[in-house]
């Protein structure tokens, strides 16, 4: 089957990994938000595996996994240096 002429083609990898994460079985894991707020967090099956082994290399459950793992600061994009 081709690909749709009426998609952007820098836009196709993304939208095949959509659709096909989307087929996949989900795994929902319940957890607090640092500010006590009920969280459910959606994975695809790898990221399950993923999480699932970390968790079990760390010792704690999925839930205190993801619930220290609110506590990690948001990347900021680096600005580039000013010119004078």
């Amino acid at each position: 089957m081709s690909t749709p002429t009426d998609l952007p083609e820098s836009e196709i990898p993304f939208l095949r990994d959509l659709v096909k994460a989307t087929r996949q079985r989900t795994h929902v894991v319940p957890w607090t938000d640092r500010d006590g707020t009920r969280r459910q967090t959606a994975l695809t099956t790898p990221e399950n595996v993923k999480l699932t082994a970390l968790a079990h290399q760390l010792h704690l459950s999925k839930t205190e996994l993801l619930q220290r793992a609110a506590h990690i600061p948001a990347e900021r994009p680096s600005r580039p240096p000013a010119s004078s």
